[in-house]
């Protein structure tokens, strides 16, 4: 319950809104949001997301409510706003399909001939969604496609995060590129330099065989934050890339300032140990799908 992300929770809303509150931050400010939302309003103590925030609390609460909680993580009113949307947008749409079980359950129930173990499973799915109407268990239903359909509908929600939920949460196979992936793709020539982030994703999700995606996802990820010449900030020339054996050296073409040689101007001094240790964090903040005007994609 500690840490943000969409991660190995059984729940695919909570999924998707850890995911959402780890957008453009770093995973500590994400996890800082996250034990926001639990110390004010608690956990769930029973059901499928017991242990998860109790998300029909947020949804009841007023949006300063819950945009306080989140503050710590940055970005805290325009992820409120985005998951007052969808936990209300989720609830709308249970109780839609929960009033519309129940009138084909009183249709059925005055036909002659209807077996009882239709009506029985009629009334198993309503019982069912009465106890959590923010449940979004019935995409495990969809197929993957489907899945990823569903989920990009809702608002601040995009093909990563999508791709994230299916991965983690639903067990399938998705090759979700964040900005690690996104990156080796394109310097080891999977796709143009130019391809956007979904359109690697489009590309290497039809490619790349499925009992790969997992592990080249994981290995991508790992490398682009510990690798001296793979990590964002780091530059040619540089002690650190001077000194540093990448596994992969022969295979990338990497492109950038700071990859060609140009990463330190003439003249410019050496970043100090803070602004450094700066850079990191910088590095360890995860790109964002919050679909606002002003935000832009950051590049670790």
């Amino acid at each position: 319950m500690e840490v943000a992300g969409c991660g190995e929770v059984p729940d695919l809303l909570d999924a998707i809104l850890r995911t959402l509150l780890s957008a453009s931050t770093t995973a500590n400010n994400a996890n800082m949001s996250l034990k926001g939302l639990k110390e004010t309003f608690g956990l769930r103590e029973s059901g499928k997301g017991e242990g998860s925030i109790k998300w029909e609390a947020v949804r009841e609460a007023d949006l300063a409510t819950v945009v306080k909680s989140i503050e710590k993580g940055g970005l805290a009113q325009t992820k409120g706003k985005r998951i007052k949307e969808i936990l209300e947008i989720i609830y709308q749409q249970n109780s839609s399909r929960r009033d519309k079980l129940i009138e084909e359950r009183q249709i059925e129930a005055t036909s002659d001939g209807k077996p009882k173990e239709a009506l029985a499973k009629k009334d198993l799915e309503i019982a069912m969604i009465d106890q959590n109407l923010l449940s979004m268990d019935f995409v495990f239903e969809l197929t993957t496609d489907e899945a990823m359909d569903e989920m990009i509908k809702l608002p601040g929600i995009g093909v990563k995060t999508a791709s994230c939920v299916i991965l983690f949460c639903m067990k399938r196979p998705s090759f979700a590129v964040d900005t690690h992936v996104w990156r080796h793709c394109k310097w080891l020539g999977w796709v143009p330099p130019t391809a956007t982030r979904d359109q690697t994703f489009s590309h290497c999700e039809v490619r790349i065989p499925d009992h790969l995606k997992y592990p080249l996802h994981q290995l991508f990820l790992r490398h682009g934050k510990t690798c001296g010449r793979c990590r964002g900030a780091t530059s040619a020339g540089t002690e650190e890339w001077n000194n540093t054996i990448c596994p992969i050296d022969h295979l990338v073409n990497r492109t950038g300032a700071r990859k060609m040689g140009h990463g330190l101007p003439k003249g410019r001094k050496a970043k100090s140990a803070s602004t450094s240790k700066k850079r990191k964090r910088d590095e360890d903040t995860e790109e964002s799908e919050l679909e606002e005007p002003e935000l832009e994609e950051d590049d670790e």
